[in-house]
C-alpha cells in the first residue's frame, strides 16, 4: 500500500532552520524527522512511499535519491495540502486505498490497526484522533464517526486531528484545486456525507510545529525516551 507524505510546506514557525532546509529534513537525533516517519511506516510493513515535495525540494530529493522504495514528486511551491494531494492523483488507481501523513509528526500508534479499521468501515476517509497538548484541528465524534471538524480552533479540545490518515481514491472527488486545504472544505463535505471516520489513538503523538515542539522531540531522543522508536527499530 502506498504512503503519501506531504513535505512541501514552508515551516515558517521553525524559520531558524527552515530558511536553510525544508522542515521535514530538520534532524531529531541523527536523522531527519522525515526518516523517522518513514521508519514508523516501514516497521508496520508499509514500504511504498511518495514524498510530495515543494519548498527546497532538491534537498529532499537528493537525500532519498538512492532509495528504491521512495518516490519524490515535486508538487509545486504554493499548493495547500489538498492541492498537493490532488497533484498525485495519477499515481493511484480507482478504488485504491492509501495512507497519508504530514512530514512533521511522530507517533507510536499501530498503523496496521488503523488500516484494518478503515477497511472495515468502508468509508472514504479515516483520520487518527489524539488527545495531545492543544492547538490543532478539533474533532467532534459520535462514536467513531466525525460529526464536526474544526482546523486549529482557538480553544482546548478533547480529540484532535493527529495527521495520520487512510483514504480511498474517492477523496480526489472532494478536492477541486491547488488552493484547497485538505483539512477544511474536503473534510467538511466528507463529514456532512458521513464519510469521515476517526481512529482513536490513546498513545504517544507529537508534531514538530514550533521550536518548542522540536526541542521536546530532541530531548526525548537525547534521553533515549523516544516513544516512537519502539515502532521503528531496525
Amino acid at each position: 500500500m502506498k504512503v503519501v507524505i506531504l513535505c512541501g510546506g514552508l515551516g515558517s514557525r521553525l524559520a531558524e532552520e527552515s530558511k536553510i532546509i525544508p522542515k521535514p529534513m530538520i534532524k531529531i537525533g541523527n536523522l531527519p524527522i522525515l526518516s523517522h516517519i518513514i521508519k514508523i511506516y516501514s516497521h508496520s510493513g508499509f514500504k511504498d512511499f511518495i514524498l510530495a515535495t515543494g519548498y527546497k525540494n532538491n534537498i529532499i530529493e537528493n537525500y532519498y535519491k538512492k532509495s528504491k522504495n521512495i518516490k519524490c514528486v515535486y508538487t509545486g511551491k504554493n499548493p495547500h495540502t489538498g492541492g498537493r494531494l490532488l497533484r498525485l492523483k495519477k499515481y493511484f488507481k480507482k478504488g485504491e486505498n492509501f495512507m497519508l501523513t504530514y512530514g512533521d509528526g511522530l507517533t507510536n500508534q499501530n498503523l496496521k490497526k488503523l488500516l484494518k479499521f478503515h477497511l472495515k468501515h468502508k468509508k472514504i476517509a479515516t483520520l487518527t484522533s489524539v488527545k495531545p497538548p492543544a492547538r490543532f484541528g478539533e474533532v467532534f465524534l459520535k462514536g467513531n464517526r466525525v460529526s464536526k471538524f474544526e482546523e486549529k480552533p482557538q480553544l482546548n479540545s478533547s480529540w484532535i486531528n493527529g495527521g495520520f490518515f487512510v483514504f480511498n481514491y474517492k477523496i480526489f472527488n472532494f478536492i477541486s484545486g491547488d488552493q484547497i486545504m485538505l483539512e477544511r472544505e474536503p473534510f467538511a463535505k466528507l463529514t456532512k456525507k458521513k464519510q469521515l471516520m476517526a481512529y482513536k489513538h490513546h498513545g504517544f503523538w507529537q508534531c514538530m510545529d514550533t521550536m518548542r515542539d522540536k526541542n521536546i522531540l530532541k530531548k526525548m531522543w537525547r534521553e533515549k525516551k523516544a516513544p516512537w522508536v519502539s515502532s521503528n527499530k531496525n
